[in-house]
This record gives C-alpha cells, sequence and structure tokens, in this order.
C-alpha cells in the first residue's frame, strides 16, 4: 500500500542504517558508487529495436528509489560534475567529445531530466512507492517521463521546432525505456522481499 504522508526507509537505508559518525562516510560511499555504475550503464550497449538501448536511464531510476531523494541527488550531481569536468562518463565519450561542450549538445536537456527524474523517484520511494510492482512501475514512468520533457525542449531550442524533434528524441526509445522499465518494477520490489525476508 501506499504511504501517502509518512516517510520511509529506502532500501538502501535498510541495508546500511545511518549512524550519528558514518553518515557523511556512508553517503560519500554511496554516491561515489552510484556514480561509478552510472559510468558504466552509460557504456552498455545492448542490441535493440529500433536502436541499441543503454542502460542509463534504467540505473538513474534504480538510483533513485533505492537511495532517497537526497543521495540520489548527491549521486546525479556528483556523475554530472565527472562529466563537466571531462571525465568519459557520458555515453558516447570521448567519442563525440567531453566535459561542458558535450553537455550542451543535443544530450543536455536529458542530463537535466536525470537529476529531476532520480529525486522524484526518490522522494516517492521515501513514501512507500518502492515496495511493490505497480507502485515502482508508475514511479519509474514519471521519472521517465521527467528525463524527456527537458530533453525534448532542449533538442527544439537547440534545433529548432522545425526539425523532428520526438523522431530524434523520443519514438526511437519508447519500446527499450519500456522494457527497462518492466525490468526494474520487478527488480526493485523482489530486492525489498529479499531484504525483509533476511531480516526476518
Amino acid at each position: 500500500m501506499i504511504a501517502a504522508n509518512q516517510n520511509q526507509a529506502t532500501l538502501v537505508s535498510t541495508l546500511w542504517p545511518t549512524g550519528e559518525r558514518s553518515s557523511l562516510m556512508r553517503a560519500t560511499v554511496l554516491a561515489v558508487a552510484g556514480s561509478a555504475l552510472l559510468a558504466i550503464s552509460a557504456k552498455i550497449q545492448i542490441p535493440f529495436y529500433p536502436v541499441p538501448m543503454t542502460m542509463t536511464t534504467f540505473m538513474v531510476l534504480l538510483l533513485g528509489m533505492s537511495l532517497g531523494w537526497r543521495l540520489a541527488a548527491a549521486t546525479i550531481l556528483l556523475y554530472l560534475a565527472e562529466g563537466a569536468a571531462g571525465m568519459p562518463v557520458f555515453a558516447g565519450t570521448p567519442e563525440k567529445g567531453i566535459g561542458l561542450a558535450y553537455m550542451m549538445g543535443g544530450t543536455g536537456g536529458y542530463l537535466i531530466g536525470y537529476l529531476l527524474a532520480a529525486v522524484t523517484c526518490g522522494w516517492l520511494a521515501e513514501h512507500g512507492w518502492g515496495r511493490n510492482v505497480v507502485s515502482t512501475a508508475i514511479a519509474m514512468l514519471v521519472g521517465n517521463v521527467l528525463i524527456y520533457v527537458p530533453g525534448l525542449l532542449w533538442l527544439g531550442a537547440l534545433f529548432g521546432w522545425d526539425k523532428p524533434i520526438l523522431e530524434w528524441g523520443l519514438t526511437p526509445f519508447i519500446l527499450g525505456d519500456l522494457t527497462k522499465l518492466a525490468l526494474a518494477a520487478v527488480v526493485l520490489p523482489m530486492a525489498w522481499k529479499l531484504t525483509q525476508a533476511r531480516n526476518d
């Protein structure tokens, strides 16, 4: 059941509870590990129709739902800072450029969307939306929308609305994103069940 008015533990806070002395270390380790997972997921390309599927959005949503909104925000901001500093952490880097020049290109809006999606999914997770398949799928669908909206707005502003913006930035990816959403909606509740079984 979805709890609307009461914050609940996230998956990560259940697995690794916050201690007074270790909270900063814990947050640092989780943010660094999360940004590393994002970088790895950006380099994974799975053959798919109609375009190859990367796992970045899957990882963004999963981290948001697992970490909660504050840690998810810190993780995404660290990832973006790594990219801005010239580290090849994004899909297509360094082949398509690095640093701020890459971030100001066609993918810039989607990078902003990663932050919006992770924070929103994290907030929803803290309110009980990650415990079953239906609520997890709804939360992640909201997250996907929050990735696409700034992404498409950025593309339109950058290249002009007379261009086929939806064909460039939305329609080829819908099937892949629905597949990733379905996978995440199964994985997260399953992880919750395993965690609760371990704690019982």
